[in-house]
């Protein structure tokens, strides 16, 4: 068995640099890769702001996030699309924490049912479970309530299949 300072064969799938074999280091490591990953993206930079994930284990993820003013609909409540593009980021790290993988990753079924509305500045819990794991298709549920009260918002049930994909170009000539 490998000490926790040593490394195993697996490669990160963002830098191509060996991952640790302690799969507690493994997560961290791979959810600092999601948030560099993040930083570049500016619609999930801006809808991921604030939020903290406050555990990682093999299959789940818990977090929270008091909802930012730039998240608000003209009414002042966090914007549908927001809680959307949330819900995923969030399934994908909770697929990663089960499967390694975070590129190639593709949704095949996404959809949302919404609950109840938050305000701005409320604290909200977001919890995703990974549900099935068939495989290269993996199933997530993400469930985003009120931290008071707990009141559902909305729940999100995700299916993903990991596709090794790689764009003719990268491959050699065979000439």
């Amino acid at each position: 068995m490998l000490g926790s300072d040593q490394m195993d064969s697996d490669k990160c799938p963002w830098m191509g640099k060996k991952v640790a074999a302690d799969p507690q280091k493994r997560m961290q490591k791979g959810i600092a890769m999601m948030e560099k990953r993040m930083a570049s993206v500016e619609l999930e930079n801006l809808t991921a702001q604030g939020l903290l994930i406050d555990r990682a284990h093999k299959g789940s993820v818990h977090s929270t996030l008091i909802i930012p003013p730039s998240l608000s609909d003209a009414h002042g409540n966090w914007q549908a699309g927001a809680i959307a593009t949330l819900i995923d980021m969030i399934a994908s790290v909770a697929i990663y924490t089960e499967t390694g993988t975070a590129r190639g990753q593709v949704t095949m079924d996404y959809s949302i049912s919404y609950y109840s509305s938050a305000k701005i500045q409320e604290k909200v819990e977001i919890e995703a479970k990974v549900i099935g794991n068939k495989g290269k298709l993996t199933s997530v549920v993400v469930e985003v309530r009120k931290k008071d009260g707990g009141g559902l918002i909305a729940v999100g049930k995700m299916w993903a299949a990991s596709n090794e994909f790689r764009a003719p170009w990268t491959q050699p000539s065979r000439l």
